[in-house]
């Protein structure tokens, strides 16, 4: 079957239209589309459910190779085909770490395999993620896996003249850099963001300059050499005002958020549960309300997911020896929408560009974040706006389940995807 007929969808939340894809792309977007479809085409019957170009996270963490009791590209692919998500990009943090042409090589092929969605790897910008030497920068994007973005995520590029290197070096084949903003020794010991709540638990504190420092040496790095420099999990208030100022004097810097970053507040870490430790921590509700405006008025420029799964023992343990990090995949465009659009900060049209547009672009990801339009590839997903339910992480299909959000309700609900035409999600059951 190679005709699919999407009946009465809301195209970016516009008014019901159809869909009709033809194999691995859209063949007409319009009105009584039905006349047009052959005989055994299958229907799928929207009922004014939102149509979305599949969404495109900038920064997941998918473990393999190396960390596969936490997650491996086919469960972290199957999470992401779950929560809408058609390509995203892998992080470098594996064992080994994806430092060389034959570590992305690997990941990107395990990718193709398994089928669920795209993967592009992320490639390490320092050897080993050490911080002293350049990795194979050239070799992983003339690889098969034509890497674009670096970042030695999970550890800030914190040496000057190293990042200088680096943005020079990408300059080269357009490439961007994607930075980890935390300065480490003003961060030594930290446990949680550094403010009133810390002071009362006498949790080590992590302050934002930490952050904000390092994304103002940073982009005016990027504005010397003329590069790109991508901002990973933005978190402060004061983060938000650097990257303003930075897009007012035409410097090439992007940020993203992440959707806890977007709802949670440091008032969490009261409970002492692990699930609520994370890297950068979670911040006051004066940040969480910076962070909302700002991804509404385009300075922050993308919502990322930054997934990061951990096996049940890393987070079942007291807070100061728990590992950092939530997953995000299967819960990302409900937190969204409670956050944005149910708030009325974002359209949906804003959603499919923060969450789709805007991240193909900076990765540049081929034939993802494309319109929803006759001729464009059918990468797709239907969202039940109307949906309230509570989120069970039994249900996930990422291998791990550290989720901030379990018994909490949630708007919106994922029932299906597709990629280039093909159905990896119907019913919200993956195929």
């Amino acid at each position: 079957m190679s005709k699919i007929l999407i009946r009465g969808a809301k195209v970016l939340g516009g008014a019901p239209q159809d869909v009709l894809i033809d194999g691995e792309a859209v063949e007409a977007v319009g009105t009584g589309l039905s006349a047009e479809v052959v005989e055994g085409a299958e229907i799928v019957e929207a009922d004014g459910k939102v149509l979305l170009p599949g969404l495109v996270d900038l920064h997941t963490h998918l473990r393999e190779p190396g960390r596969e009791d936490s997650e491996t590209v086919l469960t972290g692919t199957r999470a992401a085909a779950s929560g809408g998500y058609t390509a995203v990009f892998a992080m470098a943090n594996t064992f080994p770490v994806a430092d060389t042409a034959g570590v992305v090589e690997q990941v990107w092929r395990l990718g193709r395999e398994h089928g669920y969605c795209d993967v592009q790897p992320i490639g390490a910008v320092t050897v080993g993620l050490e911080g002293r030497k350049l990795a194979e920068l050239g070799a992983m994007h003339e690889s098969a896996a034509g890497v674009t973005v670096f970042s030695d995520d999970g550890k800030c590029v914190d040496d000057a003249v190293i990042m200088r290197r680096a943005l020079e070096y990408v300059k080269a084949f357009g490439g961007v850099v994607a930075q980890h903003a935390q300065e480490p020794r003003l961060t030594e010991g930290a446990q949680m963001n550094e403010g009133v709540v810390s002071a009362e638990l006498g949790l080590g504190g992590w302050p934002a300059v930490a952050e904000e420092s390092v994304i103002a040496r940073d982009v005016l790095l990027a504005e010397h050499v003329g590069s790109r420099v991508h901002i990973c999990h933005l978190s402060t208030a004061g983060s938000v005002e650097i990257v303003r100022w930075a897009k007012s004097r035409g410097i090439q810097v992007t940020a993203e958020v992440t959707p806890h970053h977007l709802l949670l507040t440091d008032e969490l870490v009261r409970t002492y549960d692990p699930v609520y430790k994370v890297n950068p921590p979670l911040r006051t509700e004066r940040d969480v309300r910076a962070l909302r405006e700002a991804l509404a008025d385009g300075t922050i420029d993308i919502v990322a997911t930054d997934h990061a799964p951990h096996p049940h023992e890393d987070k079942d343990c007291e807070w100061a020896a728990a590992a950092m990090g939530m997953v995000g995949l299967e819960t990302a465009l409900s937190v969204v929408q409670e956050t944005m659009v149910d708030t009325g900060l974002l359209d949906w049209a804003g959603v499919a560009d923060r969450m789709s547009f805007a991240p193909a672009r900076i990765g540049r990801a081929v034939g993802h974040g494309r319109p929803v339009s006759a001729g464009e590839p059918a990468n797709l997903t239907l969202v039940d706006t109307a949906y309230r339910g509570q989120v069970d992480p039994a249900g996930f299909a990422s291998r791990s389940r550290n989720t901030p959000y379990e018994g909490r309700e949630l708007p919106g609900r994922v029932t299906h995807t597709w990629l280039r035409g093909k159905a990896t999600l119907v019913d919200g059951k993956l195929t």
